[in-house]
């Protein structure tokens, strides 16, 4: 089995980068809270990570628009250099005509919109003992005032001046000896109570057997205002002190851990759940919405009791997603995609918040969707998971679950009445017979890596639909016997992903989520690993693992334009205007999980060079 990805110390051993070239003294126009809430609706900017707190990755704007996006060229790329080229998996920030991007290894810079000139450089400096467990990637900044925030493979969350790219704070919020790291982009809200502004950011380090954490900090000084565990039993804080348990203290979802010989060491002691992707915000309940990581270990044997029923030890609150108080950091409602997750589909990738009307009643429904590594996109009902009393595990939330892919074998399906999904016992890899290193292989889809993974889906307003990234793939799986310690890959399982058509891999779809229904698809050969943008201009855009950005026609998937990039794209576009010109920004650079971890998948796409790079478009003058 493969493991866990360790750069190269060589690569590790570069320092932090000064300032290169700074803005003009001034030049800084302060990000407000107005700016934020409303960068759905505004077009010289991108703001946030999904275009707007909901995170529809929508914009509003129809300068390219399916009749002349076949027109776009190429304004400017600008390469990261050196040779630290990886995953580049990051979605820019673009402000007063300048783009944020973060790059590998904990790199960031600042470049001019219109020309790419760097205006300045950091180069985050990185022991050599970082666990990153699917390569050494980051996915973007968040912006507020005068400063721009971003995570570090080293477990930390760093505030630098957007002048001149000098650090204002750095705090530490991990130990990454033992695998926290951080890899998602952070996030600012506002909250409705004390009107202060917070900086919203998780953790990574599930396979590690971490305790995935949530943390909100003052935007100015850096300083936690509030923790929340995302890992039943565990206790938040809230100004500096302990507050209240993530659901029941004595953690009876999860059982006491086999391993132990004493039986007082309990399985949710490193029980992952870490919420390592970017959460939305719920301004009208003041409500943080965020997907919670998979269970640690993956083997369910260990986080399932003496009666052998893995449902009955659901393993919360991993592999779903939380509804978490902005002002306390209190946990109000949760809803579990994969409970006891046996396969590592984790929860994480983005929940987006959207408003429909129910083709039924007539009424509008506040909602919540979100697209699952297990197959399955869920919309549930996020007015009443964000309702609070207390910590209830609300699967009665649950409005629709419908497949996004096909060959599914893992359940049956779901139970709207309970929320809960059928599962075949033959699906769970079963344990090893005595004296055994491991168990029986079972076929499994989709494999760990997912239906879809962390590349975010958008919605369009205009066409009612979401579309996803996705993959038909499947994997060989079984179990094996695992013991925590410390800093050390804490899975439990073996695997090797496969094919499961010959003809394609990826598969971009677009979905109804009144009815579930496919609206139309796109194949490709390799996997996909990018995100998506809608616009009001009619168009999709996303990337392809070999190389290029294309736009497609949002009602029918028609593709209508192309381009190589040069290496691979697993990042995320985005969109905005400037001085009457719209823009289309990607960043270029294969890596990430698959050719880490993707078996057969990672021998099919070999022939993928690497690189590093930003990427813009517009149309000629």
């Amino acid at each position: 089995m493969q493991t866990p990805f360790r750069p190269r110390a060589l690569a590790l051993a570069a320092g932090l980068v000064a300032a290169l070239m700074t803005l003009p003294a001034g030049a800084v126009k302060p990000v407000t809270w107005d700016d934020l809430a409303n960068d759905h609706k505004t077009t010289n900017d991108v703001l946030t990570y999904g275009l707007g707190l909901k995170a529809q990755r929508h914009s509003p704007l129809k300068t390219i628009n399916t009749k002349n996006v076949s027109k776009l060229v190429p304004a400017w790329s600008f390469s990261y250099g050196g040779e630290k080229q990886r995953g580049q998996e990051g979605q820019v920030l673009v402000h007063d005509g300048v783009i944020y991007v973060t790059a590998s290894y904990s790199r960031f810079y600042a470049l001019d919109a219109k020309s790419g000139k760097q205006l300045w450089a950091y180069e985050h400096r990185l022991p050599d003992d970082i666990r990153p467990c699917c390569d050494v990637v980051n996915r973007g900044p968040a912006i507020y005032g005068d400063k721009i925030f971003f995570g570090t493979l080293d477990a930390r969350i760093v505030a630098l001046d957007r002048a001149t790219g000098k650090v204002v704070w750095n705090e530490k919020f991990g130990d990454h000896k033992v695998g926290y790291t951080m890899t998602g982009a952070p996030f600012v809200v506002k909250d409705k109570k004390s009107g202060k502004v917070l900086l919203v950011h998780g953790s990574s380090g599930d396979e590690f057997g971490v305790v995935g954490k949530l943390f909100a900090r003052d935007v100015d000084t850096g300083e936690e205002v509030w923790m929340r565990p995302l890992v039943e039993g565990h206790v938040g804080r809230l100004n500096g002190k302990d507050s209240v348990p993530t659901g029941d203290p004595k953690a009876p979802t999860w059982p006491n851990d086999p391993n132990s010989k004493t039986g007082k060491v309990e399985a949710w002691s490193q029980g992952g759940g870490a919420p390592w992707q970017t959460a939305t915000f719920d301004i009208e309940t003041n409500t943080i919405v965020v997907g919670t990581g998979n269970p640690a270990p993956w083997n369910t044997w260990k986080r399932t009791g003496a009666d052998k029923k893995p449902l009955n030890w659901p393993s919360l609150y991993t592999s779903g997603q939380a509804y978490i108080d902005a002002s306390t950091g209190e946990l109000k409602g949760f809803f579990s995609h994969t409970p006891n997750d046996a396969w590592d589909f984790s929860g994480n990738n983005s929940v987006l918040l959207f408003e429909y009307k129910d083709p039924k009643t007539g009424k509008q429904v506040k909602a919540s969707a979100h697209a699952d590594r297990n197959g399955y996109f869920f919309v549930t009902d996020r007015e009443k998971l964000s309702a609070g009393g207390g910590h209830p595990w609300k699967q009665n939330a649950i409005i629709g679950a419908w497949p996004f892919v096909d060959g599914i074998t893992w359940t049956k399906g779901f139970n709207l009445k309970t929320g809960m999904p059928e599962v075949p016992m033959e699906q769970y890899p079963p344990e090893p017979k005595a004296g055994a290193d491991k168990g029986d292989s079972i076929f499994v889809s989709p494999p760990f890596l997912g239906g879809t993974n962390w590349m975010p889906m958008a919605y369009s307003p205009e066409t009612e639909l979401f579309y996803i990234p996705a993959n038909h793939w499947a994997m060989d799986y079984w179990a094996e016997n695992v013991t925590y310690k410390a800093g050390a890959a804490y899975l439990g399982q073996g695997f090797r992903i496969k094919r499961l058509f010959d003809d394609h891999v990826g598969v971009l779809r677009a979905i109804d989520p009144k009815t579930g229904k496919i609206a139309w698809e796109h194949k490709e050969k390799l996997p996909l690993w990018a995100g998506t943008v809608t616009t009001a201009g009619g168009l999709l855009f996303t990337g392809t693992s070999d190389g290029y950005v294309k736009a497609f026609d949002a009602k029918n998937g028609k593709e209508l334009w192309k381009f190589q990039t040069g290496s691979g794209v697993v990042s995320v576009p985005v969109t905005w205007e400037q001085d009457g010109e719209q823009y289309l920004a990607i960043q270029s650079g294969y890596g990430g999980a698959v050719p880490l971890w993707g078996g057969d998948m990672a021998e099919l796409t070999k022939t993928v060079t690497q690189g590093g790079a930003t990427w813009v478009f517009k149309l000629p003058k």
